[in-house]
C-alpha cells in the first residue's frame, strides 16, 4: 500500500525556471552554430594520444574522416586552417555554410 504523505516531499524540477538555455556551440570546423545533435570530435584522434575534443556537426566530422587518415589528422593537430586548405574540405565548408544546423547528408567516402 502506498503511503499517505512522502517523507521526503513532493518531486521537483531540479533546473531553476529562470534558467535560460545555452547559446549553441559554434562547429569547430565551419563555425555554424551547432543544432541538436553535437559531437565532440578529437582533433587528435584518440589512438594517436588525443585527449582534448571539439563539438562539430556529424556531416563536418565525416568530411574529416573521409578527407585525412589518422596520421594526417594528428600532423595538423587543432590547427583548423591547415585542414581547410585541403580544397575537398574547402568546397565542403563553402557549400554547408548556408545549411541548416541539423542539415545531414551522405559524404564521399575516402578515395584510396
Amino acid at each position: 500500500m502506498a503511503r499517505k504523505h512522502s517523507k521526503h516531499g513532493p518531486y521537483e524540477d531540479p533546473r531553476p525556471e529562470a534558467e535560460a538555455p545555452a547559446a549553441p556551440l559554434p562547429c569547430w570546423l565551419c563555425g555554424r552554430p551547432t543544432g541538436k545533435t553535437i559531437v565532440w570530435h578529437h582533433p587528435v584522434p584518440k589512438s594517436r594520444g588525443g585527449t582534448d575534443v571539439v563539438p562539430m556537426h556529424a556531416i563536418c566530422q565525416q568530411t574529416l574522416i573521409a578527407n585525412f587518415s589518422n596520421s594526417e589528422l594528428q600532423r595538423h593537430g587543432m590547427d583548423v586552417e591547415a585542414l581547410l586548405a585541403n580544397p575537398n574540405v574547402r568546397k565542403f565548408v563553402d557549400w554547408v555554410a548556408n545549411k541548416d544546423p541539423d542539415f545531414t547528408a551522405t559524404t564521399a567516402k575516402r578515395q584510396r
